[in-house]
């Protein structure tokens, strides 16, 4: 499972952490040499070809394999600043600051609950009947569109004067066009073509939301832009996008009600106490 790039860098500068310890580490420094050869060392201490490679993965968004000689002189430069940035800190004592601790203990944290994840979704991949059933929830909860026809009007009276002539047998899209001070949609009748309810304001989505196709409101409706009388003309469900044009996007919600509930049960046998 891909990460965001922000997520790789602070890896990255974790490792990078690591790297930048005492010259009197003798063991950790050894088991960088040993791991992989250096890319270059800073005041004695190594900065191994394995490091830099997810640096450079972190800081281009690509594989390390695939950034050119210039990306490479480029963020080995970076590197190599922050290392030395990284060693003054070291000298003047901020690791030890309470601040500082707390931060690189929670990269720490995020380092290790990535590598869980990754190790859990390599052991458990989404089957592609899971994927068309999140789909398919996906498309069932879609919002619905609706059309409707409004007269918005100054005052209330003169939008229950409206609702009289509609109900004597008014020609809606003619009064619309006549009265209703919302130029753009009097020119076309009150028409306000296809919308969902979460796009307009709430009174005005809440009368829509209690109208049958073809009813009109009983009462006017006040919102923000005037009072309002609405004519509900038709719903529909919108065009669902192919599966296999949302497929990956559709996998990455899988995988992560998986590792939602994996993470649930694991704080289910955890002995969790909140203080807070």
């Amino acid at each position: 499972m891909r990460h965001p790039r922000t997520t790789i860098l602070l890896t990255a500068l974790l490792g990078l952490a690591a790297c930048t310890r005492p010259a009197d580490d003798t063991a950790a420094k050894s088991k960088s040499e040993s791991a992989s050869p250096a890319v270059a060392t800073v005041n004695g201490k190594p900065i191994s070809s394995e490091f830099f490679d997810e640096f450079l993965t972190a800081a281009t968004g690509q594989p390390a394999a695939q950034a050119t000689a210039e990306q490479k002189s480029q963020m080995l430069d970076q590197l190599l600043n922050m290392s030395v940035a990284a060693q003054q800190a070291e000298t003047e004592g901020l690791a030890n600051d309470p601040k500082v601790k707390a931060r690189l203990e929670l990269l720490r944290l995020q380092v290790l609950a990535e590598a869980a994840s990754e190790k859990f979704m390599k052991a458990h991949p989404s089957t592609e009947a899971e994927i068309k059933a999140e789909y398919d929830t996906q498309v069932a909860a879609m919002p619905k569109e609706y059309r409707a026809r409004h007269i918005l009007a100054a005052s209330k009276e003169t939008a229950e004067s409206a609702i009289r002539e509609l109900k004597a047998g008014g020609d809606f899209a003619k009064l619309a066009e006549k009265e209703s001070t919302d130029e753009a949609s009097a020119a076309k009748g009150g028409d306000l073509d296809w919308f969902r309810l979460d796009h307009m304001v709430k009174p005005f989505s809440d009368a829509v939301r209690g109208l049958d196709k073809g009813q009109m409101t009983e009462q006017p409706v006040q919102s923000e832009f005037g009072w309002h009388v609405i004519r509900l003309e038709d719903v529909r469900s919108p065009a669902a996008p192919a599966f296999d044009e949302v497929k990956e996007r559709v996998d990455t919600i899988v995988q992560r009600k998986k590792l939602q509930a994996h993470f649930e049960e694991l704080r289910k046998t955890a002995n969790v106490q909140k203080n807070i």
